[in-house]
């Protein structure tokens, strides 16, 4: 037990520090920030930030302040509860799917759900004779999508562009103009799509990841 309110207070303040370590730690993890990225967006070194991690230092609420737009958090932010690290891994059976209710087709999502990676992966089972359009001009910033057939044959229409893809095809192209897929074959196919998102708002174009 503590001698002291000294005492106290000092174990206080390591407890804290350890919490503010971990936060930080944990927000520049799920933004797929390096610490020599999070030192140029910050302003602070790299050297201090590592030591803020490692809970060996007191920071100042001035360069808590600097770190937390690095970061795109408020300051409070540093002082919530850490968030656990998102799993990299997407296992088999973990992995959701979801039937369309009109084309019947099966939606897989591959990519592991909230790790920080702009690229997100699809298997799609498509049925024969279904057809599937999505309005997706005008969206804002380049979205770039691949389409890699791993069975069977699909077409995709990509604005007036019409694209047959057999088995072992791949098409690239940007959402930027209305888009239809249909099956005209009387077997299923099956295809991957491959998609990058638009950056996050906060990201810098410019930042070192």
């Amino acid at each position: 037990m503590p001698d002291n309110l000294s005492d106290m207070s000092d174990d206080s303040d390591h407890d804290l520090n350890a919490h503010i370590a971990a936060r930080v730690r944990a927000l520049r993890t799920a933004r797929g920030l390096t610490l020599e990225a999070l030192a140029e967006r910050s302003g602070v070194s790299r050297s201090m930030l590592s030591t803020i991690e490692r809970a060996e230092s007191s920071p100042t609420a001035v360069l808590l302040d600097r770190v937390a737009a690095g970061l795109g958090v408020m300051l409070a932010s540093l002082f919530d509860r850490p968030e656990p690290p998102p799993d990299p891994i997407a296992r088999a059976a973990d992995q959701p799917r979801w039937r369309d209710p009109q084309s019947g087709y099966v939606r897989r999502n591959v990519s592991p759900a909230g790790f920080p990676s702009p690229i997100r992966i699809v298997e799609v089972e498509f049925p024969p004779g279904s057809r599937i359009a999505y309005p997706t001009g005008g969206l804002e910033g380049p979205i770039h999508q691949q389409v890699w057939v791993l069975d069977g044959t699909i077409e995709i229409t990509v604005g007036d562009d019409v694209h047959a893809l057999e088995t072992g095809d791949c098409l690239a192209f940007v959402l930027d103009r209305p888009t239809a897929f249909a099956n005209r074959s009387d077997r299923p196919a099956r295809y991957a799509v491959v998609i990058v998102e638009r950056p996050d708002p906060w990201r810098r174009p410019d930042a070192r990841l």
